[in-house]
């Protein structure tokens, strides 16, 4: 078979695999020798800095990591906490983690390395002053200047300029820090306390990546002088790709985002313009040595590198080997102060291990276990080549007992290795994402140790250091733990271990509403991860609140079993009464407060996160007239478990439910955030949805994005979704504590059955609404004028209709994030919006 052939297979497999599997292979064998030996000889470095996951250029990425073979990075400032949620009702910290994944996802797929700061994507801002004084400038700038000492890039590049012409304040303000960290990264004076485990390090230049979104801006870059030209549509006949082709691959990993992505062929060229540094006059390497003559003594471990890439077999990648060695051998002997040499000689054991076709694997049989009990492993290793090979042991990070052995395991020809360890865990240590293990602040999370900063993840927090001999020369190659598991349908798999609490205990959600005075039953879910567990769970409320019992009693006999108990919860009689309500089990003497959330999605590993079992309580007057409401999911929230809160019956509806069910039996019907965006199904009923509006019925339509992308790219779709005429926009509050004003402070929306007051409006959180209406027929009345600072007032943000019989609601304002964080104002006003057939019809 031919060296072009067999990649094209192995990255056909690739992208495959990206498309439809859950987690991401890598190819191997003789194309990623051959990939590594290339790597291997090129010194250069460039870093790439934005501000959310989706914001990078993945074809540049792709084109000089995978094709300069440069180490190449990007630094996203924030994870992206702040996006809507495509494919489920993860908000928050959960929505970062979730966009994390989808990045490092992304980054298998380009070759590049991933990074971020402290900073929290806190919604859509305005204004880069907004921006940065939330995230605190100083702070990320000094994470700004970390990583890039760390990372030292001989170029640095910018996906935005830093102007109000970025548009959201996040992308300015990722351009203005990147500018500052640049100049401020080179100057020992700026965050000294950083110089204990970094130098001060000066890029060569810092560019400006030119927008070429749509033939205008194209052409526009096309007559920018002094800007220089790469072509990101070059093909890689290795690959079996271009690089744009990569792109395509890579963007697509961002699904949460809707950013499926088409894998473009062709020439497609990027322009780059220096906006500080020294100019470059054909390429952004100009003046910068690459070659392994940039560190001192390095010119023989060039020759050898090369004797290795002579060497090189597509059949036969072992013929490398030697040659591989004494490369190593002479980059062990060069002075360990030099990053380069550290990084290669970490890249050239790798590479010395694919070649020799020796694998090696630490897998656990389960994916939890318990803090302070064992960590039971087994080591894999198997050699797949003639060249001969033996494992001297394995070292570990997470646990202090290493896997010594008595003498070398010669691994033998195709026959695999497999070794238990077991040691014990810390006792009340639980693994999980290292920036959520302190509480963050509102824009920036609390690491703690200063050496994670900057990083995407850690992994299991359990890695294993392998050494090994390989043709007389010792190596070592790290691997993480994983539970190697066979799912029927997928094939197998792998999942991150989870190291956690002997008991675990949960709410059913983040806030509880009590709407009025009456007592509530809240369960608690009790999980155990031992056999025949036996403890007592309480209830910590808040003063004036009532918990009755004081503690209730569990016994569950099965590992991973699971346990309901049942409280009663008084709250106070007077309204406006809010707090948390905290769960807390205790095992043998060892009491325990947190609860776990696991994200899952075939796209991603899986991800666990440990965070204090807690809900909010509040107590406000909230009626509703409605008894029965219908709800259609869209791209996924939480709102139908918080309209339970009101004592309403939600029933979820299919698209069958709209094209056969009797809508006339509920009161309202809720479409979810992006329903008609995500939902064929609804677009095509909508005309028996706005039937069942005229015979008497409710129906009220939360925000869609404006057209394009999800709808195929035709304007008028969304101008359907209501009776009458009315134009979306991208238009938005973001200041979540806005002034609102009643257009007209009678409307029977906001007297019945609740009286909205201005206290209603306040506590609101991250913002007011989003993707607003711009203009609309004059049968619609808007119900508010809000004002956010420095703007003309907005109307669009709630319109409401009479249809026939029946009313029509058309509000984009972010009950998706107000409801569940139990903001009671949000209460008030959905009743009344469930209500309003019920009122209308008195």
């Amino acid at each position: 078979m031919s060296s072009r052939r067999l990649a094209t297979l192995l990255v056909c497999a690739l992208a495959s695999s990206a498309a439809v599997s859950a987690q991401y292979r890598a190819p191997a064998g003789s194309l990623r020798v051959k990939y590594g030996i290339e790597k291997l000889q090129h010194l250069g470095s460039v870093l790439m800095i934005a501000a959310h996951p989706d914001d990078e250029n993945t074809a540049i990425l792709a084109y000089f990591a995978q094709g300069r073979k440069m180490r190449t990075g990007y630094l996203s400032l924030t994870r992206g906490e702040g996006g809507q949620n495509l494919i489920g009702s993860e908000q928050g910290d959960l929505m970062g983690l979730i966009r994390t994944q989808e990045l490092l996802a992304a980054r298998r797929v380009d070759g590049a390395e991933q990074f971020f700061s402290r900073a929290i994507d806190f919604g859509f801002s305005k204004t880069a002053d907004e921006t940065l004084a939330k995230w605190n400038r100083n702070e990320i700038l000094s994470d700004t200047v970390w990583v890039i000492r760390r990372f030292q890039p001989d170029v640095i590049l910018l996906r935005f300029s830093g102007t109000p012409r970025d548009g959201h304040g996040h992308h300015q303000s990722s351009a203005i820090l990147g500018k500052e960290a640049f100049t401020a990264a080179a100057d020992p004076a700026r965050f000294p306390e950083q110089l204990k485990h970094v130098k001060p390090w000066q890029a060569k230049r810092i560019l400006f990546n030119v927008f070429t979104f749509g033939r205008d801006a194209e052409k526009q870059a096309e007559a920018i002088p002094d800007k220089l030209t790469i072509d990101v549509g070059q093909y890689d006949p290795t690959l079996g790709l271009s690089y744009g082709e990569l792109a395509g691959i890579s963007r697509s990993q961002h699904r949460s985002q809707g950013m499926g992505a088409s894998e473009r062929k062709g020439a497609q060229p990027q322009y780059l313009t220096v906006v500080g540094g020294e100019k470059a006059q054909s390429d952004v390497f100009d003046g910068v040595d690459t070659s392994w003559s940039r560190v001192p003594g390095g010119a023989p471990v060039a020759a050898a590198l090369e004797g290795a890439a002579k060497a090189f077999r597509v059949d036969q990648p072992e013929a490398t080997v030697p040659a591989l060695i004494e490369a190593r051998r002479l980059i062990a002997r060069l002075d360990r102060a030099q990053p380069w040499v550290t990084r290669k000689l970490a890249g050239i054991d790798e590479v010395i291990a694919d070649a020799a076709g020796v694998w090696v694997d630490l897998a656990a049989p389960q994916q939890t276990f318990i803090a302070g009990g064992p960590l039971k492993l087994q080591v894999n290793a198997v050699k797949r080549s003639r060249v001969e090979a033996s494992l001297l042991g394995v070292a570990f990070t997470g646990i202090a007992k290493p896997l010594e052995l008595p003498a070398p395991r010669v691994l033998e020809f195709n026959r695999p290795v497999q070794i238990a360890h077991e040691a014990p865990l810390a006792a009340g240590v639980y693994n999980q994402p290292f920036w959520l293990r302190a509480p963050a602040g509102e824009t920036r999370y609390r690491v703690d140790d200063p050496q994670l900063i900057g990083l995407a993840d850690t992994g299991s927090g359990y890695r294993g250091r392998f050494r090994l001999l390989v043709a007389g020369e010792t190596i070592e190659v790290e691997r993480d733990t994983v539970n190697r598991y066979v799912d029927p349908v997928r094939g197998e798999l792998t999942r991150p271990i989870v190291v956690a609490p002997p008991v675990l205990v949960s709410f059913a959600g983040r806030s509880l509403l009590f709407p009025s005075a009456a007592a509530k039953t809240v369960d608690i879910e009790v999980r155990v991860q031992e056999t025949k567990t036996n403890g007592a769970v309480r209830l910590d409320a808040p003063t004036g609140w009532r918990v009755e019992p004081a503690s209730r009693d569990f016994s569950i006999e099965d590992a991973g079993g699971l346990a309901t108990v049942s409280f009663t919860v008084t709250p106070p009689a007077a309204p406006n009464s809010r707090g948390n309500l905290e769960a807390v089990a205790t095992v043998g003497g060892t009491e325990v407060r947190y609860g776990t959330r696991t994200v899952d999605y075939e796209h991603i590993p899986p991800q666990t996160v440990f965070r204090e079992a807690r809900a909010a309580v509040v107590r406000t007057d909230a009626r509703t007239l409605a008894r029965r409401v219908g709800y259609f999911m869209g791209a996924g929230d939480d709102v139908p478990a918080a309209l339970r809160q009101l004592g309403v019956e939600v029933e979820m509806l299919t698209a069958g439910d709209l094209t056969r069910a009797d809508l006339a039996r509920y009161d309202a019907i809720v479409t979810g955030v992006r329903a008609y965006n995500v939902s064929k199904e609804l677009r095509a009923t909508q005309p028996r949805l706005l039937e069942y509006v005229e015979k008497g019925g409710t129906l009220i339509v939360q925000y869609n994005v404006t057209p394009g992308g999800f709808m195929g790219g035709n304007p008028r779709l969304l101008e359907k979704i209501g009776p009458y005429p009315m134009e979306l926009s991208q238009e938005r509050v973001t200041v979540e504590d806005a002034p609102i004003q009643p257009t007209k402070q009678d409307h029977f929306l906001l007297q019945a059955p609740n009286r909205i007051a201005a206290e209603d409006y306040a506590d609101w959180v991250q913002e007011r609404g989003l993707y607003f209406a711009t203009s609309w027929d004059a049968r619609y009345q808007p119900l508010w004028e809000i004002v956010e600072p420095g703007e003309k007032p907005k109307q669009g943000g709630t319109l409401y209709a009479r249809h026939g019989r029946g009313v029509y609601i058309f509000t984009p304002m972010a009950w998706f994030r107000q409801l569940p964080a139990g903001v009671p104002g949000a209460y008030r006003i959905f009743a009344n919006f469930l209500s309003a057939g019920q009122v209308t019809a008195q």
